[in-house]
């Protein structure tokens, strides 16, 4: 298997014979379609409103392959749609309106085909090419398929075998956990098919609270072909020569696609003739939108080469932000790879009109200077680092996210949802994370939104319970409140064991870290005293440390309401979540010297942090060594290998993070640890091997690790950044010395002025450890503890 992906990736990812090697050509995105990774390897944009990529099948058409649509150990395809998000953890994230080159007679309903039997077909990798912006692969049944992406847009072709029928089903209901409506209509005269689909349900299957549409995808497909026979199907019912069908899978009592429902259209082609060609444009706002969408980008007449072409030079610009230079093939790859999951998400969600379907099902125009609406925001994952590397790299479009969730959040009664989708809310997770996420894009130069309402409206949800904060619709993973027991924050001054929120610890932190976040914001909009308030509440995290919570030790654990702590172990998830108490003990990365200071001290901490990093046998545990232990593929554990920065000795981050690099992150597709949750642990990666890190929510300060490659720059309007280490290499991870604009610096950080202004980092680095560099505790990272009094 590994044979066959290294050969088809040689073919796909090589310049053309006489072209100098660019960013885009080291991009691979068949990592991640592996072991949990949940990426996707179809044609998209940066940022692109359409994803067109395979829907995968293991025989159970109610079920998809993984979240993303795709797994690369699942060799069947089932169709190629329009839409799907990149690394979530739950399934529900798109896959509308699949599109599936057939080679045999519609005899029978595609809905009743339950096991994929009869309307799919399987395919080996050896004939499949990934490329950013570009897929391909010749299927079994014969039929080869080439798909490229514009912003809102895309183009097909199925080159049929000769001597086979030539249809092409178009599954409108059948997005990835079903429809509640959906319709279709062929126009076989003017060769084209419109149709929408009404879905949602994101994560439904987990909870009745989501299992409900929020979102009715439009699309126009128009094909370059005669249609010479075309039908419909309903259900179980077949109509040959019909025009037109409409009905939804519904949600199922478990909220999965019921069983032999459904709708959609086939189409026939003449057989033997030229590959057909299929311009989409799709739309969330109306089939004139999505006509509109593809007119101004995928004109008729478009040739494919040429909808490749601007999407390779998209990407190529949008990788250039960074020129990294040395390092191995391999290392290359998985950087260039990790930077292009990074910029897949969040998504345009405007037309090119600037109209949008907004949160309150109305339609709204850009205004104030917002270029793009953006939608899908993975808020729990995404605050900690990939934003922060999205607008480092794209102010605007940080900006404009930026603009995005407010506008979201007033159509919404107020309310931040945490884990947005499309134009609907799915509560998903825990925690406030907007707040963090708009302070992180303004620190890092996202200005060009509305930060005063944004921080007012925000402040507001912080400080007045609600309905939904009260409810437990939805509750464990998706608890509909934005700010879950709000009022348990504000009169016991923590979340208890007892709660509406998914676990009072977890909740707790999130809380904490949130309202640190906005204390940065009230002291940007010049609200003193509200920064003083929220400072002080994030200091709660206090009220859960519980010093004799083992007899060994002390955790952040679970309180109940009259304040008695209820039992607890080290290895326990009760009030955490997708983590145990082990792993949250050290999410406190705003007042890391406090946590520090409640553990007895730096010594202290450094134990403990070795214990969490090692086993009993002193070996590295980084992921999958128990709940004691880190587990590197997932956000709860992110940030804990540069708490040895705050703690006097750097140069176990630069060691361990080195360590993550090269083993737990390759060029294979199993190579992301874990979901890779819409970029933000590709992020993580990128700012990684640059050798620095965002790790103090809202703010700009970035701990320092040691670089990966020899040099890197980062081309940023604001200033470039240059990184320099001449003696980079996979065996000489440790900094000696290290100089800021050629002057000595041996603080293991960097000021938030670095970050938003530019400069030039010389790294001199070696095999062997320097205990001495960066160890001085004046010199640590900031920590931001309460104020007194």
């Amino acid at each position: 298997m590994a044979l066959l992906f290294g050969a088809a990736w040689l073919l796909a990812g090589s310049p053309m014979a006489g072209e100098a090697k660019q960013p885009v050509d080291e991009v691979n995105p068949l990592i991640g379609g592996r072991h949990g990774g949940n990426t996707f390897p179809g044609a998209v944009m940066p940022f692109g409103m359409l994803q067109w990529s395979p829907e995968n099948t293991k025989g159970t058409h109610a079920r998809t392959a993984s979240p993303s649509g795709y797994q690369y150990d699942a060799t069947r395809i089932r169709g190629f749609s329009l839409t799907h998000l990149s690394g979530a953890g739950c399934r529900g994230a798109g896959g509308d309106v699949p599109f599936m080159p057939i080679t045999l007679p519609v005899a029978g309903s595609p809905s009743a085909d339950l096991a994929d039997a009869t309307y799919a077909s399987d395919f080996t990798h050896a004939d499949e090419q990934a490329r950013a912006g570009d897929y391909r692969v010749r299927l079994a049944n014969g039929v080869q398929v080439e798909l490229a992406a514009g912003l809102r847009s895309g183009m097909a072709s199925f080159a049929f075998p000769s001597g086979q029928a030539a249809n092409l089903l178009i599954r409108v209901s059948d997005s990835e956990v079903g429809s509640s409506d959906a319709s279709v209509t062929i126009d076989a005269s003017s060769r084209a098919v419109t149709g929408s689909v009404t879905s949602g349900n994101f994560c439904g299957y987990l909870a009745k609270a989501d299992q409900r549409s929020y979102y009715t995808l439009y699309f126009v497909a128009e094909f370059d072909q005669p249609i010479i026979e075309h039908g419909a199907w309903h259900d179980g019912d077949v109509k040959p020569k019909a025009t037109t069908a409409r009905g939804g899978t519904g949600y199922g009592d478990k909220g999965f696609p019921e069983a032999g429902k459904g709708s959609g259209a086939w189409l026939g082609f003449r057989p033997g003739g030229k590959p057909v060609h299929v311009r989409v444009g799709i739309s969330y706002v109306s089939l004139a939108n999505a006509r509109a969408n593809l007119q101004a980008e995928v004109p008729a007449g478009t040739d494919m080469s040429l909808v490749r072409g601007k999407a390779r030079e998209a990407w190529n610009q949008a990788l250039s932000k960074i020129d990294i230079q040395g390092g191995s093939d391999e290392q290359r790859t998985t950087f260039y790879t990790a930077l292009y999951h990074s910029l897949m998400h969040p998504n345009v969600f405007s037309d090119s009109n600037g109209e949008y379907l907004g949160f309150d099902q109305q339609v709204h125009r850009l205004e104030g200077g917002q270029h793009a609406q953006y939608a899908n925001f993975s808020g729990w994952d995404v605050y900690r680092s990939q934003l922060q590397l999205l607008t480092w790299l794209y102010p605007d479009v940080g900006s404009d996210i930026a603009q995005s969730l407010y506008n979201q959040a007033r159509q919404n009664n107020g309310e931040w949802d945490r884990w947005t989708h499309n134009n609907g809310g799915t509560h998903v997770m825990s925690g406030d994370p907007a707040v963090p996420a708009i302070a992180a894009i303004d620190a890092f130069g996202g200005h060009a939104f509305d930060l005063r309402g944004a921080y007012d409206s925000l402040a507001k949800a912080a400080t007045e319970p609600t309905a939904h904060d009260m409810s437990d619709d939805g509750c464990n993973v998706e608890c509909v409140g934005q700010r879950p027991s709000l009022d348990q924050w504000l009169s016991l001054h923590y979340i208890a064991t007892t709660s509406h929120a998914w676990g009072g610890a977890a909740e707790t932190l999130e809380d904490a870290t949130a309202d640190f976040a906005l204390s940065q914001l009230a002291a940007r909009v010049g609200d003193h005293a509200a920064e003083r308030r929220f400072l002080a509440r994030a200091g709660y995290w206090r009220n859960l440390y519980n010093p004799a919570a083992t007899p060994e030790a002390g955790y952040i654990q679970n309180r109940n309401a009259d304040g008695s702590w209820p039992a607890f172990a080290p290895d326990t998830e009760d009030g955490f979540v997708e983590g145990s108490a082990s792993v949250y003990l050290w999410m406190v990365p705003f007042d890391v010297q406090g946590l520090f200071d409640r553990m007895g001290g730096r010594a202290k901490a450094i134990q403990r942090l070795d214990h969490f990093f090692h086993d009993d046998n002193g070996h590295w545990a980084l992921t999958a060594a128990g709940p004691l232990h880190a587990e590197l593929d997932n956000e709860p554990s992110i940030g804990t290998p540069w708490l040895y920065a705050f703690a006097g000795q750097p140069y176990k981050t630069q060691e361990a993070v080195r360590i993550v690099l090269n083993t737990l992150w390759k060029n294979v597709p199993e190579g992301i640890p874990g979901n890779d949750d819409l970029g933000e642990m590709s992020s993580w990666y990128v700012w990684s091997a640059l050798g620095m890190y965002p790790a103090i929510p809202g703010r700009a300060e970035l701990v320092l690790g040691s670089p990966l490659f020899p040099r890197a720059v980062v081309h940023r309007a604001g200033g470039e950044v240059v990184i320099e280490a001449p003696g980079a290499a996979s065996d000489k991870p440790f900094v000696h010395a290290l100089t800021v604009d050629g002057k000595p610096h041996d603080s293991p950080w960097l000021p938030a002025g670095f970050a938003t202004q530019g400069g030039h980092l010389h790294f001199d680095l070696r095999a062997e450890a320097n205990p001495r560099w960066g160890s001085d505790p004046s010199k640590a990272p900031p920590s931001f503890p309460p104020p007194h009094g």
